[in-house]
């Protein structure tokens, strides 16, 4: 790895730590936003379903620019957005400015998340992509578990003062990014087997889309489901269910947060050379979906503490395999496979909150059931992967 590749990654990790930071630091905010400015649950809801839906529409139309003109210029004009999406619910108590704002938000995230994992892609050989894919997701669960705390010493001084300092965050990383990080052009892909990158099929063509690709995104749109399914109504399942306070909440996400860092940063890239992707994603899907039935059958917190630190750390590691698989797919046209990625993750977004909150206002426990039967019928897709790179290889 060449000094202008650990530089390059050394940036994408900082970047993204910080924009992970300023995301998570408006957590501990958003309640008191709603009851401040007398908005509804339908208000707040809307306000995420129109991030994820910029996020669904514009994140391969992005992926594709960015495979065109180049990860920087994106990466650039997406930190700014971000920037503005965060000074922008700072300055304001309208809702329809709110929801320009996560509009704006979602467009940024479709610019910043599939652009690095692309550019992540570009710059390493595919031995050293599980390694360095492990480290970014480990910087955006970093930031993810530091933010809300931070956020909500910074909301004593004001409510609006975490989303200045967010967007303050955004415009930092776009400067260190303009300042620090390599042109394209010295961006250059270092490939171990320049003969299989030739091999590999265009996204946009025929040839690309093969069965075991097609089964690969399917299988990545059926688990969005199940994810956000679970993840949406964690907090006001275990409080309803199981009585979690806020502190019982907060310590299961705190120690998910540790230990997803040292899965993510010690052991993923040991476990995807030993097993390879497909096994850890089986591994995962397999866990979350025993897990998640744990939990509808449970007795006890503890029971349902341990469930859900195995179902949140089988989640850490499954999107970085999944990426990581994906990277294979194409040597070329990183971003448009990465866009594509976000995308379909997207719809999972939008669907599944919505989903599981309207099982869970006709019963408990069938939200999880239903989740369950998402991860299932993903381990079973999982057992028809094949690896991209040996499935295209007699591509022309």
């Amino acid at each position: 790895m060449t000094r202008e590749t650990k530089r390059a990654i050394f940036i994408l990790i900082f970047s993204e730590f910080l924009v992970c930071l300023g995301i998570s630091l408006v957590i501990p905010v958003m309640p008191f936003l709603k009851t401040e400015l007398h908005l509804s649950a339908t208000d707040m809801g809307i306000m995420n379903a129109l991030f994820a839906l910029a996020q669904f529409v514009a994140s391969p139309l992005i992926g594709r620019l960015s495979d065109k003109i180049g990860r920087k210029p994106v990466l650039t004009v997406g930190l700014l957005l971000y920037m503005v999406s965060e000074v922008l619910f700072a300055l304001t108590n309208y809702l329809w400015v709110f929801d320009i704002s996560r509009l704006i938000g979602g467009l940024s995230a479709a610019m910043v998340v599939p652009t690095a994992m692309a550019l992540a892609s570009d710059i390493t050989t595919k031995r050293q992509r599980a390694k360095v894919i492990g480290w970014l997701s480990a910087a955006f669960s970093g930031g993810l578990i530091l933010g809300p705390g931070i956020g909500g010493i910074l909301a004593g001084i004001s409510y609006k003062t975490p989303f200045w300092v967010a967007g303050a965050l955004g415009l930092l990383s776009a400067i260190v990014l303009i300042a620090l990080l390599p042109s394209d052009a010295e961006n250059k892909r270092v490939v171990e087997e320049p003969e299989q990158a030739k091999t590999t099929a265009h996204p946009m063509s025929r040839a690309f889309w093969t069965l075991p690709i097609i089964i690969l995104f399917t299988m990545i749109l059926v688990s969005s489901f199940g994810l956000q399914g679970f993840e949406s109504i964690y907090s006001i399942y275990v409080n309803e269910v199981f009585n979690f306070s806020l502190s019982n909440i907060a310590l299961v996400l705190t120690l998910n947060g540790l230990i997803s860092l040292f899965l993510q940063v010690a052991l993923f890239d040991t476990m995807v050379s030993k097993w390879g992707e497909r096994r850890v994603i089986r591994l995962c899907f397999f866990l979350a979906a025993i897990c998640t039935i744990w939990i509808t059958q449970a007795h006890t917190k503890l029971e349902v503490m341990v469930a859900t630190l195995i179902i949140f750390s089988a989640f850490d590691l499954l999107r970085p395999a999944i990426t990581t698989l994906l990277t294979k797919a194409s040597e070329s046209d990183q971003g448009l496979i990465n866009g594509l990625n976000m995308s379909l993750t997207s719809i999972g977004n939008i669907v599944g909150p919505i989903m599981s909150g309207m099982l869970l206002d006709w019963n408990t426990h069938v939200p999880y059931l239903v989740v369950a039967v998402f991860l299932i019928v993903s381990y079973l897709m999982a057992f028809l992967l094949k690896q991209p790179g040996k499935q295209q290889s007699t591509v022309n």
